[in-house]
């Protein structure tokens, strides 16, 4: 046994790109992770971790692994998985031609693997498309961010976020989404109160809890909001007419098709008070420093990249920008977009920054990689590969790192195109999701804890990427699954034996005729040796010559990468979403992330911790429309789109956070964990005509109460296979607990045979007990519980989980207990959790209230909540004002006047 070894890697979750040291043990050929913390050295975070960052050592489960390479069912070496997948994509360029093979790829992937995919598709199939799921968060920010800069180029950094006078989130709940950001946020407010934070969103989030303001506009209204502030800005003389002159081109026009936006027309085509808008319109006026940070709520929208560049035009227009606490900032979703953006891994774009426009470009690419052939146009993006599918131009495709059957929009469709492909090839982590279900090959690819290489965060920051367990099972790097593909199909260039030398490469690639003319420039780093790249410390990019200890800011000079050198205005018209409400589908619905999970929950859905926040998929909704539609909380809703393809079901909550016409419902669920959590199937592939990003928060849908005629809770101590779940209800929902799982059920018979079912499913040895006729049974293996359920005729049967977790991890199960389940009469229960870091529930937090820790603050002495990731301090005020002041209305928070 050797002592603990302390690893410094990243976080794989959000862009903040948090460092993380991972302590493991050693015992002969076992290794172990024993936990894992912030890294104090690391700039993005400074030893900060959220809720999801803490608990990655829980998430690292072998158990659900795939762990070898599978071909129609059955498990195959890797040289017949390799060999598979070579021929069945030379066979397809041979019958069809190169364009008829496809990747798609992830920002999970590290740059490495990136950059190993994206020169196999384009410069040796001679195929561009090879797109990425970063396409359904980042491209508009890519398009927007070219149009005027010229180059996909963010030019803040997270200092930025706390040296400005004015920070505006827009279409970004960073406090949930970019956890540890938020914190720098609020530390910088608390130590700076003249700050001012303008939260714009149509929801109250967690994220307006520090915002003097909160805008809530009709979704979709963006582009008008800021053309009237430029408008605003030109007729208060807030404009910097010199910055203007000396480094912008196409004011006139930009400004002339912004005039009409006086505040009062905003206010009434935004559905926003006067008062409201022109507070925000004079602090940005009066502001000498402002940032706008911008997320999904912005990018995934048909007219995404125009609201990119409506910001980026206040942000010339005033000469915010090439400043410290200054810009337009994206924050991306995943922790590798940006790395991917940067080898090349959209189908829109070249390697390195190189663009398809340019034959010079394609000619340089295709030298520096001595490649038999080298796309000559962009190629299928994301949903564009979907049509591809379906229509049977695309023959081949290989998914790595992905689910798109939840992600995607439309999901029936994607069934189709997906079950009408000869070749479904993917490289996945888990044994079983979604997408898994379409592939004739699955290849085992590593997780974060055995994955090796460089990733880029939302401040152009690249970390590495350490290793710090050995691989499991047969699980392989994707950069030598891609590289070995490559060389079965005959291609040399793909000889790796490290990511060391495909990083080197693509630094070189950067280099490539690159004297300042493209952003993106790694030639510091072109000749690190094996031993520099193991040790490479977070750096920001450009490092080169100039910069050859990276870059904060970018355009410091006012100088940017335009034929001429000036930034671009781009005159704006405003454009409503594609799909509109009717009488047949009068809401609007909004998607997005809650707290503690993580896209489609592979990792983070098989944690009973990151669970107990919000374990249901649920659809969110103001009190006085489910008045009128006479339906309650806690009732589980059909909800149903145009689209009319695949069945949605979830749970109501009522909240005044949400604008009245409007729904909102998180993106995570699947069918590993609910029968009909998917909103995928209610959002059209409407996309943005510059970028291609599907408009993912605004679809037209109806709801109307699900219609069961029997509830049941199921308690178990082993997990049921979907298959069988699929057998035993007609709705069903998993819930993993600490000791076991717990499903509830739902069917359409009012006399479900539940029990006689739970008794064939799990034959063991038990002693069986009822309650009211059967409708209540539960099972004993020798005296501990092994399964129990609960039925109800009249709606879902809510039991405290922790309650529930501790009947499972008893090792008796004496009489009382016995009596007490079958009755459904739980012992003391702490509610719902709102502390994840410290599994503080609300009674708990509610008691320390009424005894007086009236404060976050306080609360925080008391019990710990809000102490740690931060993230819960937005539940914790609303549940201190719903104790002390019932009778507030939160929904306005007015800035000063500024002087």
């Amino acid at each position: 046994m050797t002592g603990p070894t302390v690893i410094a890697t990243t976080c794989p979750y959000c862009g903040v790109g948090c460092g993380v040291d991972v302590r493991i043990s050693k015992s002969g050929e076992e290794v172990a992770l024993q936990n894992v913390s912030g890294s104090p050295e690391h700039p993005a975070n400074h030893g900060r971790l959220c809720i999801k960052g803490s608990k990655l050592a829980q998430t690292q489960q072998s158990q659900s692994r795939l762990l070898s390479p599978v071909m129609d069912g059955e498990e195959v070496s890797w040289q017949q998985a390799i060999s598979a997948v070579a021929q069945g994509l030379k066979h397809s360029i041979a019958e069809h031609g190169a364009d008829s093979v496809a990747f798609y790829v992830s920002g999970q992937l590290l740059s490495e693997d990136y950059y190993v995919a994206n020169k196999l598709l384009k410069g040796y199939i001679g195929s561009a498309n090879i797109d990425t799921n970063s396409r359904l968060c980042m491209s508009s920010a890519v398009s927007g961010y070219k149009r005027a800069f010229g180059a996909d180029a963010v030019p803040c950094c997270y200092e930025d976020l706390e040296q400005t006078d004015l920070l505006i989130l827009t279409g970004s709940n960073a406090a949930w989404t970019h956890p540890v950001l938020y914190q720098r946020i609020e530390r910088a407010k608390a130590i700076r109160p003249q700050m001012k934070v303008v939260v714009i969103d149509p929801r109250r989030t967690a994220s307006c809890e520090s915002g003097d303001l909160h805008l809530a506009l009709k979704p979709g209204t963006d582009v008008a909001l800021f053309n009237g502030l430029l408008a605003f800005l030109d007729q208060h003389n807030a404009l910097d007419k010199a910055y203007i002159q000396a480094h912008t081109s196409g004011f006139e026009s930009c400004l002339d098709k912004a005039s009409d936006w006086s505040v009062a027309t905003v206010a009434e085509y935004c559905d926003l008070a006067e008062a409201d808008v022109l507070a925000f319109y004079r602090c940005f006026a009066a502001s000498d420093r402002a940032v706008t940070a911008f997320c999904m709520g912005v990018n995934q929208s048909s007219s995404g990249t125009d609201k990119v560049n409506a910001i980026i035009n206040c942000h010339l227009a005033s000469g915010k920008i090439g400043r410290p606490g200054c810009g337009p900032f994206s924050l991306t979703g995943q922790p590798n977009a940006m790395g991917g953006r940067e080898v090349g891994g959209l189908a829109t774009m070249l390697a390195a920054h190189l663009e398809f426009q340019n034959p010079e470009h394609r000619d340089w690419l295709q030298g520096f990689w001595q490649s038999p052939a080298m796309a000559q146009k962009p190629g299928l993006t994301a949903t564009e590969l979907v049509s591809a599918m379906e229509s049977g131009q695309i023959k081949a495709l290989w998914i790595m790192g992905t689910n798109p059957l939840v992600s995607l929009p439309d999901r029936s469709r994607v069934e189709r195109a997906l079950n009408n492909c000869p070749l479904v090839v993917v490289s996945e982590v888990a044994a079983s999701n979604d997408t898994l279900k379409y592939a004739h090959i699955s290849l085992p690819a590593r997780p974060w804890a055995e994955k090796d290489g460089t990733v880029t965060n939302s401040e152009r920051r690249i970390s590495r990427q350490r290793a710090v367990l050995p691989p499991t099972g047969q699980a392989k790097a994707d950069w030598q699954i891609i590289s070995q593909v490559a060389q079965a199909m005959g291609f040399n260039g793909f000889d790796y034996t490290s990511p060391a030398q495909i990083f080197v490469e693509h630094a070189q690639l950067t280099a490539l005729h690159n004297q300042g003319s493209r952003a993106l420039d790694l030639s510091a780093l072109t000749e690190l040796t094996e031993q520099q790249y193991q040790q490479l410390e977070p750096v920001q990019w450009p490092v080169n010559s100039n910069y050859p200890q990276g870059c904060k800011r970018l355009f410091t000079d006012g100088k940017f990468f335009t034929d001429n050198e000036r930034a671009r205005f781009i005159a704006l018209e405003v454009r409503e979403p594609k799909q509109r409400c009717s009488t047949d589908f009068p809401f609007v619905l909004n998607s997005g992330r809650i707290r503690d999970q993580w896209h489609t929950m592979t990792r983070t859905g098989n944690c009973a911790e990151l669970m107990a926040h919000q374990h249901s998929p649920f659809v969110a909704m103001h009190p006085l429309d489910a008045a009128d539609l006479g339906i309650e909380a806690g009732q589980l809703m059909v909800l149903s789109s145009a689209l009319s393809n695949g069945k949605v079901i979830l749970e109501l909550q009522l909240t005044q956070d949400q604008r009245r016409g409007e729904l909102y419902a998180p993106m995570h669920w699947n069918n590993e964990f609910c029968s009909h959590g998917s909103i995928a199937h209610l959002y059209r592939a409407d996309c943005d005509p510059h970028s291609m990003q599907p408009e993912l928060k605004h679809a037209a849908v109806n709801l109307s109460r699900a219609d069961f005629g029997a509830y049941g809770l199921l308690l178990s101590r082993q997990p049921l296979a979907v298959p069988a779940l699929q057998k035993l209800a007609d709705y069903w929902l998993k819930i993993p607990l600490a000791e076991g799982v717990c499903y509830q059920l739902a069917s359409v018979s009012d006399s479900p045979k539940w029990h006689q079912a739970m008794a064939a499913l799990l034959p063991t040895e038990q002693q069986l007990a009822s309650h009211g006729q059967a409708l209540n049974c539960l099972a004993l293996d020798q005296q501990r519980l092994s399964w129990a359920l609960f039925t109800d005729p009249t709606g879902p049967i809510e039991l405290p989980l922790d309650w529930l977790n501790t009947e499972l991890g008893n090792q008796t199960c004496d009489s009382e207990a016995l009596s007490a389940l079958l009755r459904r009469s739980p012992r003391q229960s702490q509610g719902r959790q709102i502390c994840s870091c410290f599994g503080i529930g609300e009674q708990a937090i509610l008691a320390a209230i009424s005894e007086g820790h009236d404060s976050i603050g306080k609360l925080g002495q008391q019990l710990g909540c809000g102490t740690g990731c931060g993230s819960c301090k937005a539940e914790l005020s609303a549940l201190i004002d719903s104790s002390a002041r019932p009778s507030v209305d939160p929904d306005k928070i007015i800035i000063q006047e500024a002087v």
